[in-house]
């Protein structure tokens, strides 16, 4: 399998290669939210509940392959997730820990090849963190234990593996391939009180 992955305006392009346990989940939460208002995408990546789409998978599957210069990684807090985007048009790529060892990233839907999404990647979706959805009715929280075992099934075969070692998004040394710009408590506090 090879997905192909890129930004809006085509200047970052990647690809998924390989086989190996993926995830598909969508978020709820006020952070993932906050991420797309931040990228002032949120009518694009938001669903009508504040629901955002992601594929986990391991890292080393991602590889970009053109527009490495456009990489952008956001903080929401100084110990939050890293939000890797497109700089150039603002798309979501995808989020990780900061820990290189935990070797998986979630990619946001936008950057993906929708057409594929159900094939590549199949149809069984969990709903997360749906205490923080919007509209009514709320969706109900589904596919938790599913979800978590195949996380720490990507995050395990990685690290054994020695794999995690292979990721673009990190430097031999353990740091992110480009400095995060990390928001203040006020710079996310305005952003969760968007509409």
């Amino acid at each position: 399998m090879m997905h192909k992955i890129q930004c809006e305006c085509g200047s970052l392009l990647g690809h998924i290669d390989g086989k190996g346990i993926t995830s598909r989940v969508i978020c709820y939460c006020t952070d993932c939210q906050a991420f797309a208002k931040y990228l002032g995408k949120s009518d694009n990546i938001l669903d009508a509940h504040g629901g955002t789409d992601i594929v986990q998978l391991a890292q080393p599957r991602l590889h970009i392959t053109q527009g490495l210069e456009h990489l952008a990684l956001l903080r929401l807090s100084p110990k939050g997730l890293l939000r890797w985007y497109a700089s150039c048009c603002n798309t979501p790529i995808g989020n990780t820990l900061s820990n290189p060892k935990v070797s998986f990233i979630g990619l946001v839907h936008s950057c993906l090849d929708k057409t594929w999404l159900e094939t590549d990647f199949g149809r069984d979706v969990a709903k997360v963190n749906t205490e923080s959805a919007t509209g009514e009715p709320n969706p109900k929280t589904s596919g938790l234990f599913g979800n978590v075992m195949r996380f720490f099934g990507i995050v395990l075969s990685t690290l054994i593996s020695g794999k995690y070692k292979h990721s673009e998004l990190f430097t031999k040394d353990g740091a992110p391939i480009v400095t995060p710009t990390i928001l203040t408590d006020e710079q996310l506090g305005q952003l969760k009180k968007q509409k």
